[in-house]
């Protein structure tokens, strides 16, 4: 469907075609409608699907022209605030709206004066809005469209509370818009108590991206876990890789190392200066270097398009986090890999995989590389190593008699 059939104003149009953009995506298609209605939205779409678009898009052209405070956008973390916030400014810009983008980690100057020139739009994250708010900074009393994206996100990262306060200094009357890429339980009970009788638009949220991407598990004793990531690195072409791990001391240990070993790396993870967070993701977008070493703060939202490879060096502690992350490739119908270095404690957490992903992750083994212990003891008892090379690179190991579901 046409942007032009979605009953958007001029000026929005005219933005929209600015950016080269035509037809609209799944989830803008089943969203743009019910908001431009005034309906409460229950969104569900996986990333990468134009989800900020989908709530971004309706919301500007309902409030049309400037009238001071009247639009929230709620995220969990800085840098899918700035990327909302961007969103706005870039579908907005012939309507004339003022924006304000409140988030922590920087100093209070910038986003006084922003606030201080009356927005009609604020996009925030939860801790840095409620000190503003506790200060006198600013109202949610006029809001009449509330935002909350990335929403299941935000809980797992425990701002429940912070969110709570927030919907009870908004008006009832608000319209409430609710995105998020999966719906668990607490999310489901947060949209019974916030919203009003939503429409929803949910898009199936099961890896589409499967297609376009390849995966593989990497068995690999733990003492070993780093070489291999070595060899991987020394195999592979890739264009840009981002490597996952668990924590930020991880992240930090491991990066140093491939520093050591002659990879030029740029860091991501939610200790570092909010400068440079801005600043290693800026390097890694203009391709200033190719591999992005991040927790899951990079697995979310963010816009970074032209991801060859993803590398989990630390399987996902919760299954739905795999989605996410290999998201981050195989983006607009590109292909894409994604590798997984798996040592034999995290095999449970991979098993939490394969049932959401509903297949197997192929097994495989990089030629040439002096495993401590015999390979085949590293994959379950029954799995068939298979000579059959993929487009990479190593032995592939399947499950023989596993069947799909």
């Amino acid at each position: 469907m046409n942007f032009k059939e979605l009953g958007l104003c001029p000026e929005i149009l005219q933005a929209i075609e600015d950016l080269g953009y035509e037809d609209a995506t799944p989830i803008q298609i089943k969203a743009i409608p019910a908001i431009l209605k005034g309906r409460d939205m229950v969104g569900s779409a996986q990333t990468g699907t134009g989800k900020t678009a989908a709530f971004a898009l309706p919301a500007l052209h309902r409030l049309a022209k400037p009238g001071g405070c009247r639009a929230l956008a709620l995220a969990p973390t800085r840098e899918l605030a700035i990327q909302i916030e961007e969103n706005f400014r870039k579908y907005g810009k012939y309507l004339g709206l003022k924006m304000a983008l409140l988030y922590g980690g920087v100093k209070y100057g910038k986003q006084l004066e922003e606030l201080g020139n009356k927005p009609d739009i604020i996009v925030a994250t939860p801790g840095r809005l409620l000190d503003h708010i506790q200060q006198g900074n600013l109202s949610l009393g006029k809001i009449e469209i509330l935002i909350l994206d990335e929403v299941d996100r935000m809980l797992d990262m425990g701002f429940v509370e912070d969110v709570t306060k927030i919907i009870n200094k908004t008006p009832r009357s608000r319209q409430t818009l609710l995105f998020s890429a999966t719906i668990p339980d607490a999310v489901v009970r947060l949209s019974k108590w916030a919203l009003d009788n939503p429409a929803e638009a949910k898009i199936d949220i099961k890896i589409s991206a499967a297609e376009t991407v390849s995966h593989a598990l990497y068995p690999v004793p733990a003492i070993q876990k780093f070489d291999l990531l070595v060899a991987l690195l020394n195999n592979i072409k890739f264009e840009s890789l981002i490597i996952f791990f668990q924590t930020r001391r991880g992240t930090d240990k491991i990066s140093h190392w491939l520093t050591e070993h002659g990879q030029d790396v740029r860091v991501l993870h939610s200790d570092l200066k909010q400068r440079d967070r801005m600043s290693a993701l800026q390097d890694f977008k203009d391709g200033k270097v190719k591999i992005l070493s991040a927790t899951d703060v990079a697995s979310r939202g963010l816009d970074i398009s032209n991801v060859t490879h993803v590398i989990n060096y630390d399987v996902p502690q919760h299954a739905e986090d795999y989605i996410h992350r290999i998201g981050r490739t195989g983006r607009a119908r590109t292909e894409g890999e994604a590798f997984t270095l798996c040592k034999p404690e995290e095999l449970p957490l991979v098993e939490s995989v394969e049932k959401l992903l509903g297949n197997p992750l192929p097994r495989k083994f990089v030629d040439d590389f002096a495993y401590r212990e015999a390979p085949e003891s590293l994959v379950p008892t029954g799995a068939v190593v298979s000579k059959k090379r993929n487009r990479s690179f190593g032995k592939q190991v399947s499950f023989g008699s596993r069947k799909r579901r």
